[in-house]
């Protein structure tokens, strides 16, 4: 059971970036999948979420912060999770790491930062500004 994340490097504010997380091991559509950042100096923080297949109700939820920039989904044939980043800022830059952890109550409007689960191990965003 593993998770690789990858697609991190340096851009200028205002591009965009791309993060996978490829899931090996199990079957990602069947579990709720969380992006978190890290910023130099600050606490671990949820990023976005995305609910697994069967959960009803909204699929995804995202910190204020990167709401209306930042976007995830799954490719169920990939077995993979992307975060697609645009319009990004000096405030973005941080090691994001896609983890799975148990259950689903931590994916909601709050995005709370789990310590169980199956973690990537990180990759490194830097916005330069």
């Amino acid at each position: 059971v593993q998770l690789q994340a990858s697609g991190g490097g340096l851009v200028q504010a205002g591009g965009s970036l791309r993060l996978s997380c490829a899931a090996s091991g199990f079957t990602l559509e069947y579990y709720t999948i969380g992006w978190f950042r890290q910023a130099p100096g600050k606490e671990r923080e949820g990023v976005a979420c995305f609910l697994s297949k069967h959960t009803r109700g909204a699929n995804s939820y995202y910190v204020d912060s990167v709401k209306g920039r930042f976007t995830i989904s799954r490719d169920d044939a990939e077995n993979t999770a992307y975060l697609q980043m645009n319009n990004l800022s000096s405030e973005d830059t941080a090691v994001y790491y896609c983890a799975v952890p148990y259950g689903n109550s931590w994916c909601d409007e709050s995005i709370t930062v789990a310590e169980d689960g199956t973690w990537g191990q990180g990759t490194l965003v830097t916005v330069s500004s």
